[in-house]
């Protein structure tokens, strides 16, 4: 009995230091981004200063157009050739199967910055000019994978049985995968999804090297600030990433909930 407890004791403390870790970090930058002061070390009252700094700022707004366009775009690709590759590489069987299998993990393994040399050389090669396209392509290239593993997990529950059914009452292919498949498989094309569209609005490395002279993301914007020095703005501009990402995770979740409560 007291083992027990005595277990039960260090696995919350254990797991509170975890969590203080991986949050504090995150709630202090939050807290100090409502700060009067321009020294992240001293609090001198709160303000809303910041965001209005950062309203006024035309060159931080214009990398938020750009980082949410990108993210789009790459996203509702990477969501399409993502779950398609997955529903084809679940349904069958081909020569060089495995081969692919592994070639899917590769953007993952690799370093980002070896393979933002490696999208800057092929761009470079191909002459194909750094911009709006070369960050699309480059953001596609690493987020279709996740997408990928993301689907074929979901997809390992799903009975085929179902489709079977579906197309012995006389559905044909479509019909059987927008009327059976998808439906079961949402909630993993969304998670993918949303993994794709967080991983777009965050990178720094890879934009880095693909980005061009007149083409500048958010965080590659934050990147340059941070050069100078952290400021309170700076704590208000990542706030304001943090809400973004924050914000869709909590809409797909309702979204899920209320489409399990209908069914």
């Amino acid at each position: 009995m007291r083992r027990g407890k005595l277990s039960k004791g260090i696995l919350s403390a254990y797991s509170f230091i975890i969590y203080f870790i991986l949050y504090a970090p995150i709630i202090i930058l939050v807290i100090f981004s409502f700060n009067k002061s321009k020294l992240n070390a001293v609090w001198q009252g709160f303000t809303l200063n910041w965001y209005s700094v950062l309203a006024g700022d035309g060159d931080v707004i214009l990398a938020l157009q750009h980082s949410l366009t990108i993210a789009v775009i790459s996203t509702i690709l990477s969501t399409v050739i993502g779950t398609l590759a997955a529903v084809g590489m679940y349904k069958y069987k081909f020569k060089g199967k495995t081969v692919l299998d592994g070639l899917l993990y590769v953007p993952i393994i690799i370093p980002e910055i070896v393979m933002g040399i490696s999208l800057l050389v092929f761009f470079t090669q191909t002459k194909i000019t750094l911009g709006l396209l070369t960050l699309v392509l480059a953001h596609v290239t690493f987020s279709v994978s996740y997408v990928v593993i993301v689907v074929r997990a979901r997809m390992k529950n799903f009975d085929r049985s179902l489709e079977e059914a579906a197309m012995d009452l006389g559905a044909n292919g479509i019909q059987t995968f927008t009327k059976v498949t998808l439906p079961v498989i949402m909630p993993g094309i969304v998670a993918g999804a949303l993994m794709a569209f967080t991983l777009s609005l965050d990178d720094v490395i890879i934009s880095f090297f693909v980005s061009g002279a007149g083409y500048e993301t958010l965080p590659l914007r934050i990147y340059s600030m941070v050069k100078i020095g952290v400021s309170p703005e700076i704590n208000a501009l990542s706030t304001v990433m943090l809400a973004i990402t924050l914000s869709i995770a909590v809409i797909s979740e309702l979204m899920q909930l209320k489409k399990s409560k209908k069914n």
